[in-house]
């Protein structure tokens, strides 16, 4: 499938840190991106922004270690700039006990005390069916009250009947549990669906910076 062309964003990286004291002054609006180590996330942030290599992509999961944060902003300066927050992944990093521990408090620290986030943008697989991990931290963001989208990942690894299906049993798994379920997009890094949409609602979150 033919990669569609994309209209690059302004981007830079601002910094790794794992305190409030290394990351950026929040006076901006916030999007974290958070997933299973293996779900495509840097490849996800690049075809968003649209710059190849903006976040790192490797074939070995877990090596986001810190908050990477970074500035975005409309290439034509149309809206504001926002920060990207890309979160160390969860699951199948092959890590100490004692480091995975740390990734979570300190992830759990910026989630709780992030005061310009403004939503988790949280990575699911569209291949898999609902994992205990991914269910895991749905449950702890409701709990929280932290705003969170659930992102579908590779959408061109599947047909859409397929995709259909695995979306369709996400809906029904959460049910048991949400009265409202979370606004739910599907995308690829490979063709761009779904860019427009999340680009859509993070400038509708923006608008209403500052009220």
């Amino acid at each position: 499938m033919a990669r569609r062309r994309m209209k690059n964003l302004k981007a830079e990286h601002l910094g790794s840190g794992r305190n409030a004291g290394h990351w950026p002054k929040p006076t901006l609006p916030e999007y974290a991106f958070i997933g299973r180590s293996n779900v495509g996330k840097s490849s996800l942030i690049n075809m968003l922004v649209g710059i190849h290599r903006l976040a790192r992509v490797s074939g070995t999961p877990g090596r986001t270690r810190n908050v990477e944060h970074f500035r975005v902003e409309p290439i034509e300066g149309q809206g504001p700039a926002w920060l990207l927050a890309d979160l160390p992944g969860y699951g199948f990093a092959k890590i100490s006990k004692a480091e995975r521990a740390a990734w979570q408090r300190m992830i759990q620290a910026y989630l709780r005390q992030r005061e310009n986030l403004q939503c988790v943008f949280l990575l699911v697989d569209v291949r898999h069916e609902p994992q205990q991990s991914d269910l895991d931290m749905i449950h702890w963001l409701g709990l929280e009250g932290i705003p969170f989208v659930i992102v579908f990942t590779k959408g061109d690894k599947l047909k859409q009947p397929a995709i259909r299906g695995n979306v369709a049993l996400y809906r029904r798994t959460l049910k048991r549990t949400w009265e409202a379920l979370p606004h739910l997009i599907i995308t690829s890094s490979e063709t761009g669906q779904g860019r427009d949409e999340m680009l859509a609602f993070i400038a509708e979150v923006n608008s209403r910076w500052g009220d």
